[in-house]
């Protein structure tokens, strides 16, 4: 079985690690990557297909036509993986490899030898290394944003926004059947979800917050200084979406492909070989 892992790419023509991507493609075959294009202005499509030329079995490429944040490239690739009878996990991580494939492996590996675990996700806070280099203003940031979070979650969570994480399959329906209410702060969406469908203490005995024993920002960031201003002001109202207003999500996922979303695969027969 394999883990499928997703990689949401906006405008990263000029920042793929074309080489890291095909090294890895190369000799690893225990993983399919599904590169999911969010309506880049640039030539990211052509960047992502020469990577899958590499071996075509191995990656998938989701092209979104229109822009719609990384929640939406997330829950795309989500949708695609789920319906791969070959796909046992399915994780996401970051286009600029700001969390790296060794990582990344020892998350699958912690979900793959704990039968009590189904959502492992790496953490630049929790028992952080020196290898976890940090902007200054952002970690000052990031700091006063988690007080927030661990607020509206009701769990103690050191870092729900890292990029890098890992899941059983069959949660899929449960954290994407429903689209998300924010763009980019959808991991705190998942966690709320996973906690008004197991509750607390179940939600709390099968995630893992794992450190990281490297992350490095990355300049030219998706997200800047403004959003990141932003986010008080967008975690109250997920707050009120899933409280106050009791949003109810559903726990399907339409595995239809939608009109503005074409796919770039091979059959799944050859994906399983």
């Amino acid at each position: 079985m394999k883990t499928g892992i997703i990689i949401p790419c906006y405008n990263e023509e000029n920042r793929l690690n074309v080489s890291a991507f095909k090294n890895f493609i190369s000799e690893e075959n225990k993983y399919h990557l599904c590169f999911v294009n969010d309506g880049s202005k640039d030539d990211t499509v052509r960047v992502l297909k020469e990577i899958q030329q590499t071996n075509p079995a191995k990656v998938s490429v989701i092209d979104l036509i229109e822009n719609g944040g990384k929640a939406a490239a997330v829950r795309a690739g989500a949708k695609y993986l789920y319906t791969k009878s070959s796909v046992k996990y399915i994780g996401f991580m970051d286009a600029d490899l700001s969390t790296g494939f060794n990582d990344f492996g020892d998350l699958v590996n912690t979900l793959h030898t704990n039968n009590n675990l189904g959502f492992v996700f790496g953490s630049r806070a929790k028992e952080a290394s020196e290898g976890i280099k940090k902007d200054g203003v952002r970690a000052i940031i990031s700091k006063l944003i988690n007080v927030l979070i661990v607020f509206i979650l009701g769990m103690s969570i050191s870092d729900t926004q890292c990029g890098a994480k890992v899941f059983e399959s069959n949660l899929v329906p449960l954290l994407f059947g429903k689209k998300f209410k924010t763009k980019w702060l959808f991991d705190v969406e998942m966690f709320i979800r996973l906690k008004r469908y197991f509750g607390k203490e179940k939600t709390v005995s099968f995630i893992c917050e794992q450190p990281l024993s490297r992350w490095v920002h990355m300049e030219d960031s998706k997200l800047g200084l403004r959003d990141s201003i932003e986010i008080p002001f967008r975690l109250v109202s997920i707050w009120i979406n899933y409280n106050l207003l009791n949003s109810i999500f559903e726990t399907k996922v339409d595995t239809y492909l939608e009109p503005a979303m074409r796919v770039f695969e091979v059959p799944e027969t050859l994906m399983a070989a």
